[in-house]
């Protein structure tokens, strides 16, 4: 079948830049994707690439977009090549929206218990938790490795003081420690009941060092960055990594294969944004809800960062895709 395309260019700002070991995030940009059949019917999907996570970069993106035809057909959107993953995401969300109809969302995902809520790195973190708290929120994830390592640490013990109990929190070092930095902080987590787990502790190049890590330490480890597309997850499942996997659904690739491997492989995953607008993040929860039944355990999905732009403040700029 044929599909007409449309795209657009959005660019959306953050409230307060996000800090990360990566550096610092101030507008977040992507493409949204409009396809129509010969009926009438339109798919919306979303391009939210993170090149510095592994992904193409926007331009590669773009480029792809601009070469295509404004009439496409299915065997396009399937032979997206691998090195142009959020792509693969945007077009196959496009078509399967058209293929399916609308599923009202199911009544758990309504509910922010449901979802992990990011809080900013440093001390900011300690005036937002009990704002979310009240909001629902009962698994919390906090950057890392941002700034020096006692300062975060002493931050990090009021902060545990602060929190409920009953709550789940998550640390996200964005592959920012080094090997003695990621003992220390697994050292400390070792006694706390509230830690979830710890997110790529080391960077990509560690993977030894970080399997050295989840061998020695009862609290469990999650591999974000190094498995930010199906290929390199697929490797890792390969070299027999028992932690946590991180799966970025809008960055990913193919939403076919992943549920294909999904469905024929064990591994524990936690589904997780890329602060792609509504579009998108409506796609991936889709996604990560259907695969979730397939996952060694349940776990919050890291969709919860909302509270980092203002309501309905996406402008989108039209793109001509001649």
């Amino acid at each position: 079948m044929q599909y007409k395309l449309e795209f657009s260019l959005y660019k959306r700002n953050f409230k307060q830049p996000l800090k990360t070991s990566h550096g610092i995030w101030n507008i977040r940009e992507g493409i949204i994707l409009k396809l129509t059949d010969q009926n009438g019917k339109i798919g919306l999907g979303e391009i939210a690439p993170l090149s510095w996570f592994g992904s193409e970069n926007l331009s590669a993106a773009l480029d792809f977009c601009r070469q295509l035809p404004t009439e496409i057909i299915t065997e396009t959107i399937f032979s997206i090549p691998d090195n142009l993953p959020s792509c693969q995401f945007g077009f196959e969300s496009a078509w399967e929206n058209i293929q399916q109809v609308e599923i009202e969302e199911k009544e758990e995902l309504k509910n922010t218990n449901f979802y992990s809520a990011l809080l900013p790195g440093g001390k900011a973190a300690l005036e937002i938790f009990q704002q979310l708290w009240q909001q629902g929120y009962r698994t919390f994830k906090w950057k890392i490795a941002v700034d020096k390592i006692e300062t975060e640490i002493e931050i990090f013990q009021q902060l545990v003081k602060e929190l409920p109990t009953e709550i789940n929190l998550r640390l996200d070092a964005n592959g920012g420690l080094n090997f003695e930095e990621a003992k220390q902080w697994l050292e400390i987590c070792e006694n706390l009941n509230i830690i979830e787990f710890i997110e790529q502790p080391l960077s990509i190049d560690k993977f030894s060092e970080m399997l050295e890590l989840s061998n020695s330490y009862s609290t469990l480890i999650a591999l974000d960055e190094s498995v930010a597309n199906l290929r390199k997850m697929e490797q890792y499942y390969q070299q027999s990594w028992q932690g946590i996997f991180v799966i970025k659904p809008a960055i990913f690739g193919s939403r076919k294969e992943l549920r294909n491997f999904c469905k024929n492989n064990s591994i524990d995953a936690v589904f997780s944004s890329v602060f792609e607008t509504n579009i998108g993040r409506q796609a991936a929860l889709k996604l990560a809800t259907e695969l979730q039944t397939f996952l060694i355990k349940n776990h919050a999905f890291g969709f919860g960062v909302t509270h980092f732009f203002d309501e309905e403040q996406e402008t989108y700029l039209l793109i001509d895709n001649e």
